[in-house]
């Protein structure tokens, strides 16, 4: 797995770390700045592959609020919710922009809503998400989540099914469906395929850290990428992929709706309003930030959700019993039985919590000076909250290492708050415009597997219990590492209604 910052890039950052002394001279502010690590043992101290990790460490040292300085630039690391709302809802109208990430435009990625700097563009782009996978337009889709989610219940049965495949055919597929109309065929799609390679490169370069490097060295971008060796000798495969992502599937609907056979899609109900080329280039940067983002996040969770369930069968246990209290024993569970599944809802909520699947989120970055707690916080710094900090503040979530939905629900058993304002999905005018979508989707997968399957530890030859620990991948997203686990059915009407269904199909 490639390193997540700049101290793995060879040659190039021992210049960097000798220039940086140049750069890191005190700078005179009228406040001072939140406390910190200086900037040289920043970067000798900090854990390359897990840096939220380090970052909750120093938060037991300095403080719920971090500076340090890396290679000339500003860093704010925020380790409290508290703090984040305050300052990325309250004051969004200096918190919404985003840092220059410089490898973004390098590796062709420059189409990306989650990076655009905030302004018109930025909002053209949130309108049309607003429109189509807004709170109202994400109703629209429940046929879609149930269809694939039932699909997923019935491939998770097959015992030599990959339950980690099957949970990125089945994010990916969704979100095709909306985005595209398109019908995924398995792992071994080929745009599917291509798309999680595309993101895989895009998690490990478009960090703030690896940035950095480029924005205070900006003559490195000459140099050919091959000599750093890593991700960056991916630079040319990263831009033919992207531009093959952003064209071929929005071909592929123009000349189905030529011949009246799209379906309904963010794409085809675009294209049936009239748009000039610039519109057509906003809408393909929209479909495809949707797709590559909601991707890797979605069935992350989803990965995470199966774990947890592995791990805590007594959770698992109660779940299914709210499930089979308010669904026909002979029904699958539909998006209108949600608000009488408060447990499983709370489920969704601590699956979040308990390892956020992009542990340093999105960073912003300060539009104008500000001051907080008698702290000055300079205008061009980047702010990244450490979600890790946040999902294992023990005077919020006691005893925070264990899974607990209780913690979501109050004392009569009812939902403390709405699934759609959790930290995961980011903060004030930068939050994740395809949450709705994103958790009724998660919504509908875990229901369909808690009504029909068991999931529980796989056993080896011996007949042996294979133990499961939560070990996870590194980078700007992760997710848990393969882990062997089992599916049993434990609703014979349940199963039988999914297979004739699929049968029919």
């Amino acid at each position: 797995m490639y390193s997540t910052h700049v101290i793995a890039f060879g040659i190039p950052c021992v210049i960097a770390l000798v220039a940086a002394f140049g750069l890191t001279r005190r700078r005179v502010y009228p406040l001072p700045l939140p406390p910190g690590p200086h900037p040289l043992p920043f970067l000798l101290q900090l854990d390359t592959k897990q840096p939220w990790l380090t970052y909750t460490a120093w938060a037991n040292k300095y403080g719920k609020i971090i500076h340090s300085r890396l290679l000339g630039i500003d860093f704010i690391i925020i380790n409290s919710e508290a703090i984040a709302r305050e300052l990325l809802d309250k004051r969004s109208a200096i918190y919404s922009d985003r840092p220059v990430i410089r490898t973004n435009e390098l590796y062709g990625l420059a189409f990306n809503t989650v990076l655009l700097p905030y302004g018109e563009t930025l909002r053209r782009h949130r309108r049309i998400y607003h429109q189509i996978l807004g709170a109202e337009a994400s109703g629209s889709y429940h046929e879609m989540y149930s269809r694939h989610a039932n699909e997923l219940v019935v491939n998770l049965l097959d015992p030599n099914s990959d339950p980690q495949a099957l949970t990125q055919v089945f994010t990916g597929s969704l979100i095709m469906a909306a985005t595209y109309g398109y019908s995924a065929h398995g792992n071994e799609d080929s745009l599917l395929a291509r798309a999680y390679e595309l993101v895989d490169i895009g998690k490990h370069i478009i960090s703030p850290e690896r940035a950095a490097m480029f924005t205070a060295f900006p003559f490195l971008e000459k140099l050919p990428f091959w000599c750093f060796g890593g991700v960056f000798a991916l630079m040319g495969r990263s831009r033919e992929l992207a531009q093959q992502l952003l064209n071929e599937p929005v071909d592929r609907v123009k000349a189905q709706m030529a011949n009246g056979t799209a379906s309904h899609s963010l794409v085809a109900d675009f294209l049936s309003q009239a748009h000039d080329d610039a519109g057509e280039d906003t809408m393909k940067g929209v479909a495809l930030t949707g797709f590559l983002a909601g991707i890797e996040t979605t069935a992350s969770t989803l990965q995470v959700f199966l774990l947890a369930m592995v791990l805590f069968p007594d959770v698992q246990a109660r779940a299914r019993a709210e499930i089979d209290q308010v669904v026909r024993h002979d029904a699958m569970p539909c998006i209108d039985d949600r608000a009488s599944l408060p447990y499983l809802d709370a489920i969704l909520r601590e699956v979040l919590r308990w390892y956020p699947v992009a542990p340093l989120g999105v960073p912003h970055t300060t539009s104008n000076d500000d001051v907080y707690g008698g702290y000055f916080i300079p205008k061009g710094a980047i702010i990244m909250v450490n979600q890790w900090a946040l999902s294992r503040d023990e005077d919020t979530f006691p005893d925070a290492s264990r899974f607990d939905p209780s913690r979501y629900l109050t004392a009569d058993g009812k939902l403390k708050d709405n699934l759609v304002n959790h930290f995961a999905f980011g903060y004030g005018r930068r939050i994740c415009p395809g949450r709705w979508f994103a958790e009724n989707g998660l919504w509908t997968a875990a229901a369909a597997i808690l009504a029909v399957l068991r999931i529980d530890h796989a056993k080896d030859s011996n007949g042996d219990k294979i133990e499961v620990k939560p070990e996870f991948t590194t980078g700007l997203a992760i997710h848990p590492k393969p882990f062997r686990c089992s599916f049993e059915s434990v609703n014979t009407a349940r199963e039988g209604q999914l297979r004739a269904t699929m049968a029919s199909k």
